[in-house]
């Protein structure tokens, strides 16, 4: 399945305030694509598409919640009367609660999964119930947490976990149907976004994520591939590849690295937002594509790129390998010329 180009399509992007959504949301609009902006902070989403229009890109923006259905809905109804449709829906909205699952209340746990799960089911079928008369792209952005559980994180890893099986079955039906709507699931490793310093935390100090860490427009060049060419699943970070494979390999192993993994989740310093913006969006914290992750932030992830573009690749590593051949082979004319 191959979809129309970006310059042609209508896409809807939910979580478009910052971070991953709004880098997405700006790639898409410097592609020719027409975007619809959705999250709840509504004058973040007012700068940013007027800034999309004075590019002269065209932009759409609607404040919702997409825990709740009706907003998701009127989503969809915005897109349709601004643009006549849309072609691939992006599923960006999450937050995270960092701190052990115990000392955490059922408020915040029932509000995070509402988000996460709730807002990727509620995006998804809505999507899907348009998208199945047009055709296009379901895209969900889960992480590497959809395949790891992290500690100080585990509401996080499991509604990840349960939007990857929530994807997988969507997908499934769909071909038994025979709708023409392709379904990715997009698995980021640590990007750099403001996803820390939003988050709900209980730790005594503040949250950053564990390394090795991602542009957030590494994300969005995969995103973005998917809409025009599909993927099942797309992980991006080769460093994330490779914990998935090595808690494959040797699950008791991983579970020892909890220690570790604690430790790289926490700053020197103490908190500064512990109620970041779990229940309310923070309108002087949004706008924003990168977060101040300490440490180095990786440009590329050569990795995804490969896996995206598996024939280049190739290609690539064949011509390095022929050149390393040349410059390596003996040099005959000189052995011809040697005296005896």
């Amino acid at each position: 399945m191959q979809h129309k180009p970006l310059r042609e399509q209508t896409i809807v992007v939910t979580g478009a305030s910052s971070g991953i959504g709004l880098a997405t949301a700006r790639m898409a609009a410097q592609a020719g694509a027409r975007v619809v902006l959705a999250a709840r902070s509504g004058q973040a989403l007012a700068r940013i598409a007027r800034e999309i229009e004075e590019a002269g890109g065209q932009a759409v923006h609607v404040v919702a919640d997409v825990g709740e259905r009706a907003d998701v809905e009127a989503v969809a109804a915005a897109a349709i009367r601004a643009f006549g449709g849309f072609d691939t829906w992006v599923n960006v909205a999450g937050l995270t609660i960092y701190g052990p699952l115990h000392a955490i209340s059922d408020a915040d746990h029932e509000r995070l999964v509402r988000t996460n799960l709730w807002g990727t089911v509620f995006g998804s079928l809505v999507a899907v119930e348009h998208l199945r008369k047009r055709g296009g792209a379901l895209i969900n952005v889960g992480s590497v947490a959809s395949d790891l559980a992290f500690p100080f994180q585990g509401m996080y890893a499991t509604t990840k976990h349960a939007v990857k099986g929530f994807t997988d079955a969507l997908r499934m039906e769909l071909r038994l149907d025979k709708a023409p709507v392709s379904v990715t699931l997009v698995k980021p490793t640590s990007i750099d976004t403001p996803l820390p310093r939003r988050a709900r935390n209980y730790m005594d100090r503040e949250p950053m994520l564990p390394p090795p860490i991602y542009r957030p427009e590494e994300v969005a060049g995969a995103i973005l591939h998917a809409a025009v060419h599909p993927r099942r699943d797309i992980i991006v970070g080769g460093g994330g590849k490779l914990m998935v494979m090595g808690k494959e390999f040797a699950p008791g192993l991983y579970d020892l690295l909890a220690p570790a993994i604690v430790a790289f989740q926490k700053r020197a310093a103490p908190p500064r937002r512990p109620a970041g913006a779990l229940h309310a969006p923070e309108e002087d914290d949004t706008g924003h594509v990168r977060g101040d992750q300490p440490g180095y932030v990786m440009r590329t992830s050569a990795y995804t790129r490969a896996a995206l573009h598996p024939l280049a690749a190739a290609a690539a590593v064949a011509g390095l390998g022929l050149a390393a051949a040349v410059l390596l082979a003996p040099d005959r004319s000189r052995q011809r010329r040697r005296p005896f």
